[in-house]
């Protein structure tokens, strides 16, 4: 399955990304260039493989839970399009 510069644009939509036509050009090759590696994967003899989640035994790898400060809300909206109060503003579903 590759990626094609429509599949691109559409995402770069849905992120909300003003792309150029060389970025476009440039992340359509990059793309499938990692499509290409992981593909790569399908080659190999995986059977006596046991599945992992983690290459390495990892124990209680999370800091303590201490509280901290909150964003300031002006920080917490910067990026989103829309936003009553302290509300972000989403379109409707359907």
């Amino acid at each position: 399955m590759a990626i094609s510069k429509n599949d691109v644009l559409h995402v770069a939509a849905l992120a909300r990304l003003d792309l150029t036509e060389d970025e476009v050009v440039r992340l359509e090759e990059q793309l499938n260039a990692i499509l290409e590696a992981v593909s790569k994967v399908s080659e190999l003899d995986l059977e006596d493989v046991p599945p992992t989640s983690h290459p390495l035994d990892v124990v209680n790898a999370f800091g303590a839970d201490e509280p901290r400060a909150s964003l300031q809300l002006d920080d917490v909206f910067a990026n989103a399009p829309a936003h009553d109060d302290n509300l972000f503003r989403v379109p409707p579903s359907g």
